[in-house]
């Protein structure tokens, strides 16, 4: 790990004038001052980690992917077979933070509004009132999201680009943060609908969590005798925290090497597949290396934490010329071929 008192790779940001060069894709309107140090981020992290590891077994490297997610103001799909702990995980994230959390099971006759919500007509009023859907939530669970058809899928487009939802012509703001952790079925695709690519592309993040090996396995299962243990989860960071936390991962330096180098990667990906990472990939890509720098306690990003977060944020996003999904091969290309300059 390079100290985050001496320049990294590409330097720290700091140029001719002294002052350096801010990566802030973040938008927030959270001053500068409230924010806290990359070193407190990185606490306030393994805190978060080591709390959803009470439930889930042998998997921080995908609890990592998660909380990255989280603080790069984000979304995550979890893609696998049944019965690997996708449900698990995101229960035991929201639960670790003290906000809201709703859940919605997607199934062929779900409707939009049964997501964002409806007018209803309130008798006694005589009049129509709001009733808000579960996506008004800080971290809302799109369990088996690929259940439901395209139409009711895209009913999260707006919601997750601009964490904002319109019924009936009126606009109404989601709760800060906002995250959307989806969870995706891969064995029954005849049985499932295949998720938007304007949808696929808002998701700042794609994983697999795999099977466990024999000794993890047999812990699971040790745990889960009893009582199911992430009902037991108490939230161990306030939103507050993770709005703070967002506001220092936003602050994150990226000197303009860096963003040059996550464009020529993205460029990459477009001359070598029939449909490549899109500018609003290439922004996921910085903001989750700058959340990954913040992991380490770094103050600013290094080409390490781009190559890191490039598979997961960038391969989900690629298709080949045949309509296949191979994007994890062409994102090794293009980090293996595209130099650091």
């Amino acid at each position: 790990m390079t100290d985050p008192g001496e320049a990294g790779p590409l330097g720290t940001g700091v140029g001719e004038n002294g002052s350096g060069t801010r990566g802030d894709a973040s938008g927030d309107g959270d001053a500068a001052g409230t924010a806290m140090e990359p070193a407190a981020v990185a606490e306030l992290a393994e805190r978060v980690a080591d709390n959803v590891e009470e439930v889930i077994v042998g998997k921080r490297e995908a609890v990592e992917h998660v909380v990255v997610t989280m603080l790069a103001r984000g979304h995550l799909l979890v893609e696998d077979v049944p019965g690997v702990g996708k449900t698990t995980l995101a229960k035991a994230v929201a639960r670790s933070i003290d906000g809201s959390f709703k859940r919605v099971q997607f199934t062929p006759d779900l409707l939009p509004s049964d997501v964002t919500g409806v007018n209803v007509f309130d008798q006694s009023a005589d009049e129509f009132a709001f009733q808000p859907g579960p996506v008004f939530a800080n971290v809302v669970l799109g369990d088996e999201i690929n259940r439901a058809p395209p139409k009711t899928q895209s009913a999260l487009l707006e919601a997750m680009e601009e964490r904002q939802v319109t019924t009936d012509g009126e606009t109404r703001d989601l709760p800060d943060p906002f995250c959307v952790i989806a969870t995706q079925n891969d064995v029954e695709p005849g049985q499932t609908y295949e998720l938007p690519v304007a949808e696929v592309d808002r998701f700042t993040k794609k994983i697999r969590l795999g099977y466990p090996d024999t000794d993890e396995e047999a812990e699971i299962i040790g745990r889960m005798a009893g009582d199911h243990p992430v009902e037991a989860v108490e939230p161990v960071a306030t939103v507050e925290d993770v709005r703070r936390a967002r506001a220092a991962v936003g602050g994150i330096e990226a000197t303009e090497e860096l963003r040059r180098y996550v464009a020529r990667l993205a460029v990459h990906t477009r001359r070598h597949a029939h449909l490549g990472v899109s500018p609003r990939g290439s922004l996921a890509l910085l903001r989750a290396a700058q959340a990954r720098a913040a992991l380490d306690g770094r103050a600013y990003v290094i080409p390490d934490d781009v190559q890191a977060e490039a598979p997961t944020v960038f391969a989900h996003r690629i298709r080949s010329e045949s309509g296949g999904a191979d994007g994890a091969e062409i994102v090794a290309d293009a980090l293996e071929r595209v130099p650091v300059e």
